[in-house]
């Protein structure tokens, strides 16, 4: 397990504030950008399908708006903290950075299982957590998106709420939506598409073909098993995947669109099979490439020796320690941090919220086509800012990230 250090706010605040120095920042900037400059806490009563009524504690956090408005993600998770979520809206402000995107990074979650609960009783959670939240975001101010056990239905729910609320129709508030209320064409593969461009431009910079490497990905969700597919269908052999109960692995190489097919909503698929690997040995399975997309502090001090891939590529958000990231650095293995690999996500939510404000809509090939366009550029500018620095990739990403809000709060005159 993780070491009790393992706090990922104070981890990723350690991470800023290198990143910063490096770039000879002044100690005001860092202590504007440690912290989130707004957080809500909310208590939302949502009646059960028994009669009984719940009360569930959500957050949204928004790290810097010194840009434009916050952005990111709604996550229904029962381990949902106030630290996470404003660790993770800092991470959606370095993926904005890396990117270019104009917004500042915000995130939400809500303290639930929602593994145990009906569609009636989600829905009810999450239009009563845009009725709690609903004065601080806006297609203006704050822009969500899914996250953890979030999806197209929740975020419509969530659109439509907003709607009745504001008295009038508003599709900029939040992305991830379904096609047929303006959601984007690519939006539901984007994330796993943008990881495995990473992956491959990862390759080629060590004289690798992706089709003559072997892949694992811890986590099958919507991002993993997407991660999989993909990898397939380019050629690629996926010789493990895993879930919350435990991973599958064949050194011939998976069937992963038959377990895709076989995978229930929520992403699990070994509780059908036997022999299943412990998630403790899975990470640590014969690969070229590990790819980590499930949750944070998978790849630790304990665990980080035994990893014998030559490449990780987090689809997940701070699967790695400082400590376990440090090992991986001593033995030479290339790191695509979360904030470069995954950021595939954040990216079409931007396209889609372009087109719900022009009223025009591409076509997943143009969608695609300008992901791999920017994903690209971006994978290179922080291997080449990595050389220049002579730092990990996970610094050069920060530093990256982190340099338009110090940037944009100087012109601004806030410091």
């Amino acid at each position: 397990m993780p070491a009790p250090g393992d706090n990922v706010l104070t981890n990723t605040q350690a991470a800023v504030h290198e990143a910063l120095h490096r770039l000879g920042y002044e100690e005001t900037i860092y202590d504007l950008l440690s912290e989130p400059v707004r957080v809500m806490t909310v208590r939302i009563p949502v009646k059960m399908d028994d009669g009984h009524t719940e009360v569930f504690t959500g957050y949204r956090a928004q790290h810097n708006d010194a840009i434009g408005p916050t952005k990111g993600g709604i996550r229904f998770h029962p381990n949902v903290s106030l630290d996470e979520v404003k660790a993770l809206s800092i991470w959606m402000s370095l993926k904005c950075g890396i990117f270019d995107l104009p917004y500042g990074g915000a995130k939400g979650g809500i303290i639930c299982d929602p593994r145990t609960m009906s569609m009636g009783e989600q829905e009810r959670l999450a239009r009563g957590y845009v009725r709690a939240v609903s004065q601080i975001v806006g297609p203006a101010k704050d822009i969500p998106a899914p996250d953890v056990y979030t999806n197209p239905q929740i975020m419509a729910w969530m659109y439509d709420e907003y709607s009745h609320i504001r008295e009038f129709d508003s599709p900029g508030f939040i992305t991830g939506k379904p096609l047929v209320l303006g959601g984007s064409q690519g939006r539901n593969q984007a994330t796993a598409l943008g990881v495995c461009i990473a992956m491959r431009e990862a390759a080629t910079r060590l004289g690798k073909d992706v089709k003559d490497l072997t892949v694992i990905v811890q986590g099958f969700g919507n991002v993993g098993s997407n991660v999989a597919l993909i990898l397939q269908q380019w050629g690629v052999k996926v010789t493990g995947i895993s879930d919350a109960n435990g991973g599958l692995y064949d050194e011939n190489g998976l069937n992963i669109q038959g377990l895709i097919d076989q995978k229930d909503s929520f992403g699990m698929v070994t509780t059908a099979y036997q022999n299943v690997i412990s998630n403790e040995e899975f990470l640590k399975l014969p690969c070229d490439v590990l790819i980590p997309a499930a949750l944070e502090n998978q790849i630790h001090r304990d665990n980080a020796a035994d990893i014998q891939a030559s490449i990780v590529v987090e689809a997940a958000n701070g699967p790695t320690t400082p400590a376990a990231d440090t090992i991986l650095s001593e033995r030479g293995i290339l790191v695509v941090p979360d904030v470069l690999a995954n950021a595939g996500g954040v990216t079409v939510s931007y396209f889609e919220w372009v087109q719900n404000n022009q009223g025009f809509y591409w076509t997943e090939d143009e969608v695609n086509h300008r992901l791999e366009q920017m994903m690209v550029k971006s994978v290179h500018n922080i291997l080449q800012t990595a050389d220049r620095y002579e730092v990990t990739p996970r610094l050069a990403a920060y530093m990256v990230g982190i340099r338009p809000f110090a940037e944009a709060m100087r012109w601004r005159g806030w410091v």
